[in-house]
């Protein structure tokens, strides 16, 4: 048990606070009562119908909810902060048992009709009605929390590296600037508290007051907008999307590494041409595709991935003013996949060719056996490719080659030895036919006659035969040239889509604003 002294205590602490609670009840009742005994909501609580009320504005944002590119609403969660004075609401403090302040019921008292005009709420207000703190000298105090949605111009021209600049725009729906008067609290929203959010960065929520005078009515309305400036993070999407589409790419640019008799060559390049647009289609629901600036690589680019754009356009804003940089880059990697299926569709063309059904022009052998394998670097065996041979290759080679092998007999062509062959043997018959006058006439005729049939017999079996030789020999060649050909659009293939490549990607990343992987 407890000493009698503390009990005493105890006991005299207990009814000193229930004698003030009761004490206190009473004036609270009594002043609710007086004040709310006359008091209409319906009045405009000034002194002088002529002044207007003035009204303190502030906003306090705790988070930003979503941010909703399709359909271009942000919602967040924020406290407005609204004080004005109510001449109606004062009292003595000595009158009332020192009454304070009360709180009032939204309903019962009068408040500016302030809403958010940009709203895209179903309710078009979305503020929770709690209630009004009054003070003894007739300040009202309301801060009503809420749940906004509102319309926000997206601006994804540089998306994954884009900023937003969404407005909360307040003001009284119905009082104009002579009978509401706004005040700004503070050039900037209080973001204290703010919880940060996993895909944006808020880097503001600067305030400023505007008056404007709107067609309906001569007098001008006063509103408060907050810009809610906020960064999207990157970290998300460069992992995601930018580095796998990276890495596709350059898997495009090893297919024209592959030779063409593997058989392979056509199949990979359409193989990644297929990956990279399921991938697209599967990363589409989180990239925006709008339209709102030029493309950066042109409009022939925008032409060729018109498909690709229709998988993804149902997920995005409809609107068409521009591309999105990822978008953008998308393009011109899809862009560089699709030309690669199609140019390696050219160099299987070109390496199977045959002399039979294809002849090389004089053009086609000056640019892909002379002239580009001569910029690429490349060393056919056999061949010199240096600038003086290839501007005396077609001078001086062709007629010297005709002028040597039409002098000499079919032959020594033939069997590479010298010229005097033909007049050998004309010689030998000659002196053969000539030994044998001393025979009888017929058996000398006989003999030569025969001797000049299988002779004739002989030089066309080998004519035949240097026929056939030199014409396996001249197809073997034009199937050789086409083939080299095809290596050397295989390599220009790589050496321009890899340039092609790099470019693309320094170049949209390097226009970016900001480039952030936090």
């Amino acid at each position: 048990m407890l000493p009698f002294g503390k009990f005493l205590i105890v006991f005299t602490i207990l009814i000193a606070v229930k004698i003030k609670e009761s004490i206190q009840g009473k004036f609270e009742r009594a002043l609710l009562d007086d004040l709310l005994m006359e008091y209409n909501p319906m009045e405009r609580p000034v002194s002088n119908e002529s002044d207007p009320l003035e009204v303190t504005f502030g906003i306090t944002l705790q988070q930003i909810i979503d941010v909703d590119e399709k359909n271009q609403i942000v919602v967040t969660n924020a406290w407005l902060d609204m004080e004005w004075v109510d001449y109606n609401l004062r009292w003595n403090i000595s009158d009332y048992g020192g009454v304070m302040d009360l709180r009032f019921n939204p309903n019962r008292l009068w408040k500016p009709d302030i809403l958010m005009y940009n709203s895209a709420d179903e309710k078009f207000d979305g503020t929770y009605q709690t209630n009004v703190v009054v003070k003894h000298n007739g300040t009202c105090h309301w801060v009503p929390p809420g749940i906004f949605k509102s319309t926000c111009k997206i601006d994804i021209t540089w998306f994954p590296f884009d900023d937003q600049n969404c407005v909360m725009k307040f003001g009284s729906w119905t009082y104009n600037g002579f009978q509401v008067d706004l005040v700004l609290k503070s050039d900037s929203g209080d973001t204290t508290d703010f919880i940060s959010n996993g895909e944006w960065d808020l880097l503001g929520l600067p305030g400023k007051r505007n008056g404007i005078v709107y067609a309906c009515c001569p007098e001008p309305y006063v509103d408060i907008t907050f810009t809610m400036k906020i960064r999207r993070r990157t970290l998300y999407y460069f992992f995601n999307l930018i580095v796998p589409c990276v890495l596709i790419s350059s898997m495009a640019l090893l297919g024209f590494t592959l030779p063409p008799d593997c058989g392979e060559k056509l199949t990979l390049e359409i193989t990644i041409l297929l990956s990279l647009t399921v991938f697209l289609n599967i990363v589409a629901e989180s990239m925006p595709t709008t339209s709102e600036a030029v493309p950066l690589i042109g409009v022939t680019i925008l032409l060729s991935l018109t498909v690709f754009l229709n998988l993804v356009a149902e997920t995005l804003p409809q609107v068409s003013d521009a591309i999105p940089l990822l978008g953008t880059y998308f393009n011109c990697i899809m862009f560089m996949v699709a030309s690669s299926v199609v140019l390696t569709l050219v160099v299987l063309n070109y390496h199977h060719r045959t002399a039979d059904i294809h002849t090389m022009g004089p053009w086609t052998k000056c640019l892909f056996l002379l002239w580009l394998p001569w910029i690429l670097g490349m060393q056919r065996p056999g061949r010199d490719i240096s600038f003086k041979a290839i501007k005396s290759r077609f001078t001086d080679r062709k007629g010297m080659e005709l002028r040597e092998r039409s002098s000499r007999s079919l032959l020594a062509n033939v069997l590479d030895i010298d010229d005097d062959f033909r007049a050998s043997v004309l010689s030998h018959r000659t002196f053969n036919c000539g030994a044998s006058t001393s025979s009888p006439a017929s058996e000398a005729r006989s003999i030569c006659n025969y001797s000049a049939r299988e002779l004739q017999l002989i030089l066309h079996e080998v004519r035949y035969i240097t026929d056939y030789m030199k014409k396996q020999q001249d197809d073997q060649e034009v199937i050789n040239d086409w083939k080299y050909a095809a290596m050397v659009v295989d390599r220009f293939c790589l050496l321009v889509f890899t340039f092609f490549t790099i470019v693309a990607t320094v170049a949209v990343l390097y226009s970016a604003p900001h480039i952030i992987v936090d």
